[in-house]
C-alpha cells in the first residue's frame, strides 16, 4: 500500500500526467475484498486529480461512486471518475466487470469498454483481422453501456499488441503494435468515438535501454494518432507485472519531450528573429547576440533525466547512469511532495464510510 500511494503522489507531482490511474499497483498487504476502498481513498486524498475507480465487483463500483459523493457532496453533471472495463478477448465480456460496468453506467460516470488483444492469442496473428475483432468487441460493450443510460460517456478502449511466437510471452513496444495503435486511431475518429490506448509499454525486466525504446515504439504512435485517454503512461515494467520508479521517471522524461516536439510551432516576428541576423552579420556567432540572451534560460527543451556532461565532467559528479539518476529524481520527488488541500470534514467522513464497509465486509 506504502508503493501505491507513493505512486500517487508522484503522479500529482507531474504535470505531464493528469491522472494518477487506478490500479498503479495491486496492494497485497491489504485484504483483497476492501483493498478498494484503501485505493480510492488515497487517489482523493493524495492527489486532486481525476481519478479511475474500482471494476472488480458491482459492490466495488457502487462503493468508489458512494466515495464521489462523499468527496463532491453530490455527483455533479459531469463525471467524477473513469473505469476500465476490459473484454475477455476473444468475444467474451466479464459478469463481473459487466455489473461494475452498469452501475457506472447508471451514474453516468465514464466508462472505457476495452478489447485486451494479444495478436496469436487472444486474436489471430493478421492485423487487420485483429482490427476487425477489435471493433466487434469494442462496439459489442459501447451498445450496452447506452442501454443501460442513453448519452453516457464511453470512451472506445484498444489495447492491442502480440505473442511472442517463440515463448509465447506478451510482446510490447512492437511494430505491430504501433500500427495497430495508428490504426485503431483512425477507426476511432471514422466513428465518432474519443479512444483509449497507447502507454510506456515494455516487456523489459528492467529499466534499461530496452524498457526505454520499447516504451517509446508505442508513446509516439500514441501521440501521432492523436490518442484521447492514455493508460500506463509511466512506469509500467516486465510486461505490466511490475511498476518501477525509475521506469516512471525514465517515462515522464518521455512524455515531457513528446510533448513539446507535439506543441505547434510559434511563427511571428519575435521567433524569425531577422534583428538577430542584422547584429550577428557573416561569419559572427549567436551566443551574445541580444535575442540569446534575451531566451537563454527557456529557448530550448530542458531535460529532467538526461546528461549532458561530457565525459570527463560526468565522471567527476559520479558518473551516475540514468536509473541512478532516475532514482534521486523519484526519491527527491517525495521527499518535496505536498498533499492537496482538503476539507477536514470530508476527510472525515471518506474515513468513516471506509471503516464501515471493511467492517461491513468482514476485513
Amino acid at each position: 500500500m506504502a508503493d501505491y500511494e507513493n505512486f500517487v503522489k508522484l503522479s500529482q507531482a507531474f504535470p505531464e500526467l493528469d491522472s494518477p490511474g487506478g490500479t498503479i499497483v495491486e496492494p497485497n498487504d491489504r485484504p483483497l475484498d476492501s483493498r478498494h476502498l484503501d485505493m480510492v481513498y488515497a487517489l482523493q486524498t493524495l492527489s486532486d486529480k481525476p481519478y479511475m475507480s474500482s471494476v472488480i465487483s458491482g459492490a466495488n463500483a457502487r462503493d468508489t461512486i458512494a466515495m464521489g459523493e462523499i468527496l463532491f457532496g453530490e455527483l455533479p453533471p459531469s463525471p467524477v471518475s473513469i473505469s476500465l472495463v476490459n473484454c475477455n478477448s476473444p468475444l467474451r465480456w466479464d459478469d463481473r466487470m459487466l455489473s461494475a460496468m452498469v452501475e457506472y453506467n447508471r451514474a453516468d460516470q465514464a466508462v472505457v469498454m476495452t478489447p485486451f488483444l494479444l495478436m496469436g492469442a487472444m486474436s489471430p496473428v493478421s492485423i487487420p483481422a485483429t482490427l476487425v475483432q477489435q471493433l466487434a468487441e469494442a462496439l459489442s460493450g459501447i451498445a450496452p453501456c447506452q442501454l443501460v443510460q442513453p448519452g453516457c460517456p464511453v470512451v472506445f478502449g484498444s489495447f492491442l499488441s502480440n505473442t511472442d511466437m517463440q515463448s509465447g510471452s506478451p510482446s510490447f513496444g512492437t511494430p505491430e503494435s504501433a500500427i495497430g495503435l495508428l490504426c485503431t486511431g483512425q477507426i476511432a475518429r471514422r466513428f465518432g468515438r474519443p479512444f483509449r490506448s497507447g502507454g510506456g509499454l515494455t516487456a523489459s525486466q528492467t529499466a534499461d535501454a530496452q524498457g526505454a525504446y520499447e516504451a517509446l515504439m508505442t508513446l509516439l504512435p500514441t501521440f501521432l494518432a492523436g490518442t484521447n485517454f492514455v493508460m500506463h503512461a509511466a512506469g509500467w515494467l516486465e510486461g505490466g507485472l511490475v511498476s518501477c520508479y525509475e521506469k516512471f521517471i525514465v517515462d515522464v522524461e518521455l512524455l515531457r519531450m513528446l510533448r513539446h516536439e507535439f506543441t505547434p510551432l510559434e511563427i511571428d516576428e519575435a521567433s524569425l528573429a531577422f534583428d538577430a541576423h542584422q547584429e550577428v552579420g557573416q561569419g559572427g556567432h549567436f551566443l551574445g547576440a541580444a535575442h540569446t540572451l534575451e531566451r537563454f534560460r527557456d529557448c530550448f527543451y530542458r531535460p529532467l533525466l538526461a546528461s549532458t556532461e561530457n565525459f570527463e565532467r560526468w565522471s567527476r559528479n559520479g558518473g551516475k547512469d540514468a536509473v541512478e539518476r532516475a532514482g534521486e529524481i523519484w526519491r527527491r520527488t517525495l521527499d518535496e511532495y505536498e498533499q492537496p488541500p482538503m476539507d477536514d470534514g470530508v476527510r472525515h467522513r471518506l474515513q468513516e464510510f471506509v471503516a464501515r464497509r471493511r467492517a461491513e465486509l468482514g476485513d
